[in-house]
């Protein structure tokens, strides 16, 4: 590891090295949300409405940070969320960042539109693997990806249903951003800038999305893109769910829920767990925090699924809230990606190392020896009675 990444003590820092290792367009898609980014902004800030009551006095030598999520035994609460076309960031993409997750003991997830395909992932990582999916258009398209998956030997499938259409991330149309991206939109002065990732991009081979780039092979269709836009259904409804998931038929989870009422139709419709999540941001402006969800979601549904918080965590604590407030595990996506942007697979591993660092060492400043016994008694709403306002 770079003497640089080792002086990144906390995400914000591999943020910041990021951002001068990026180009502009690459950057902006990386950090930006939809509209006014409020929801953006308020998945992390929406932690600093809870605080965490300590015990202390307590024998805190060993302790035991695993769980269990989506039939995995991760060695920590926190795995790698899905993000598309990773090799914009770094040359190195989903295989450095799937290698990073199982170094550390967790899960990678590969997204639908990744940049690298399902078997190359597999093929370079034994780690616990989840596939990030959508119902298309073209059912076959849907059989094709389950079946790779199962003989790719992946450990479940998450389907993202908050896409039905894209959001308005109006930062990439200031920088220009096109995906996959066309350098004839940079400047000169940022491409010198940036050399490093311009001389890598350039010939590392060009980025596309590789589980649908045969597609376009065998058919009329050259525009790479407009041919994926024209994939997304818009008539998606929970019968579509359900037979994914009966198709599957193993761990699965489904992505974007955003109220109680749609966590208990994915109980109904048979998925394994619920993802909390407004797509970093980047959907629908104004949708609530994930974190903020957690207590009426695990009412509505008890154990009748996992519940995972996708979104906005960049710190240990953040992590243990949520366990405590009743989910039973965390995902990241910028969180990582800020790492593989400052440093490739080794600020990955550098990103995950402080997550997982902050999240043990948290575990026993509050007073817990297993993450699995997090619950209510740790975490409280601040302006509760009695509490610091």
């Amino acid at each position: 590891m770079s003497r640089k990444l080792d002086r990144c003590y906390n995400l914000e820092d591999l943020r910041k090295r990021a951002r001068k290792r990026l180009p502009s367009p690459m950057y902006h898609y990386m950090r930006g949300g939809a509209d006014d980014e409020w929801s953006l902004n308020n998945n992390t800030a929406a932690f600093d409405r809870y605080e965490l009551l300590p015990r202390y006095l307590v024998n805190v030598e060993k302790i035991d940070a695993g769980v269990t999520v989506l039939g995995q035994e991760l060695e920590w609460p926190l795995f790698l969320s899905p993000t598309g076309m990773s090799r914009i960031f770094h040359h190195e993409g989903e295989i450095g960042a799937a290698r990073a997750a199982h170094r550390s003991g967790t899960m990678y997830s590969l997204s639908t539109l990744g940049s690298t395909s399902i078997e190359d992932v597999a093929a370079a990582s034994d780690g616990p693997r989840m596939f990030q999916i959508y119902v298309l258009r073209d059912p076959g398209l849907n059989r094709e990806f389950i079946e790779r998956c199962r003989e790719a030997k992946y450990s479940a499938l998450c389907l993202t249903v908050d896409v039905p259409v894209g959001g308005n991330r109006e930062r990439d149309f200031h920088t220009g951003m096109t995906v996959p991206p066309k350098l004839t939109f940079m400047s000169k002065l940022d491409v010198a800038r940036h050399v490093s990732w311009t001389y890598r991009y350039l010939t590392s081979g060009e980025a596309e999305m590789a589980n649908f780039a045969h597609r376009i092979r065998d058919t009329e269709d050259t525009n790479l893109m407009g041919y994926v836009g024209r994939q997304f259904d818009m008539t998606v409804d929970w019968d579509d769910a359900a037979r994914m998931i009966e198709q599957w038929g193993g761990p699965f989870a489904i992505k974007g829920v955003m109220c109680a009422e749609d966590a208990r139709r994915s109980v109904e419709a048979g998925a394994s767990a619920v993802m909390l999540s407004n797509h970093g941001g980047r959907q629908l402006d104004g949708a609530p925090a994930p974190v903020d969800l957690v207590r009426e979601v695990r009412d509505a549904i008890g154990d009748a699924a996992e519940v995972i918080v996708d979104g906005g965590v960049r710190r240990g604590t953040h992590v243990l809230k949520a366990l405590a407030l009743g989910a039973t595990a965390c995902s990241t996506g910028r969180g990582y990606l800020y790492g593989l942007g400052a440093g490739g697979e080794a600020g990955v591993d550098r990103a995950l190392k402080i997550l997982r660092d902050e999240v043990e060492r948290d575990l026993a400043l509050l007073g817990c020896v297993r993450a699995r016994d997090l619950d209510g008694r740790f975490v409280r709403e601040v302006g509760h009675q009695g509490a610091r306002k």
